[in-house]
């Protein structure tokens, strides 16, 4: 199975409107960042993970013609707002593309974008439209998704409640600032673990900063740890010289085999 990083910025991508900083200023291209999304692919098959705003950016760069389906891990505008993008799958297929969201964030989803799920709005004559179906999953419940075999797993985010999940060795989490006991013992050992990470020495109320997912990788003893949803805060070149073994920083277009 392999994984590619879409994006690997914060809901404010990087670099950031009007920033001055040495980051958003940098010629390193790992430290341009788009919004949060993943793609995983296995046997043909192609799972894509969040529909960020600069989605179609993402997909023409990573040279993606096709993909199986869509899972969500929450609602907020940086993981979703691309959902427009989508039209062009179901528009090759003639199907709608198959989406899964946790219970209460497809209903989100259906209110937000009732355009998308539902069928019975139409586009005029000579137009299209994004056509996808809705499913749900549950917590803590394996369930098959594009052939995938998947285990959903929440983890705390503010207000919101997060799913992270795990696939074979691999262990995704984004935007959480704890991973409840339930979900630590779900990941244990995975080979591959990803998490989300802010910046360095500075806590912040709803994701980890670098130390808090480092110390958090150490007790689960994944082999390779790759952060994601990375700020302006934190460059390449002071991640590469700053994170402990087997703990790497991603970077858009990034691709690792589990």
């Amino acid at each position: 199975m392999k994984l590619r990083f879409l994006g690997t910025g914060t809901s404010f991508g990087v670099p950031v409107i009007g920033c001055r900083c040495a980051v958003c200023h940098s010629a390193d291209p790992r430290d341009k960042r788009t919004r949060h999304a993943a793609l995983l692919e296995d046997g043909g098959r192609r799972l894509l993970v969040d529909t960020p705003p600069e989605l179609r950016l993402q997909l023409v760069a990573a040279g993606v013609r096709d993909v199986d389906a869509v899972f969500y891990t929450h609602t907020h505008a940086d993981h979703v707002h691309g959902v427009d993008d989508l039209r062009v799958f179901s528009e090759r297929t003639g199907r709608p593309l198959p989406v899964w969201a946790h219970e209460g964030d497809a209903a989100v989803l259906a209110a937000r974008f009732a355009y998308v799920f539902d069928a019975s709005i139409r586009p005029v004559e000579g137009t299209s439209k994004p056509e996808a179906e809705l499913h749900h999953y549950r917590t803590h419940e394996p369930v098959s998704v594009a052939g995938f075999e998947l285990l959903p797993v929440p983890v705390p985010h503010g207000f919101a409640k997060v799913h992270g999940f795990r696939c074979g060795g691999l262990g995704y989490v984004t935007d959480a600032k704890r991973l409840p006991e339930r979900t630590e013992a779900a990941l244990a050992g995975v080979r591959v673990l990803v998490l989300n990470a802010l910046w360095f020495d500075t806590p912040h109320p709803t994701h980890f900063s670098v130390e808090e997912a480092c110390e958090t990788a150490a007790r689960l003893g994944a082999e390779r740890t790759y952060l994601t949803h990375l700020s302006h805060r934190t460059g390449a070149r002071e991640l590469e010289r700053r994170l402990p073994p087997g703990v790497f920083a991603a970077w858009d277009g990034l691709e690792v085999e589990v």
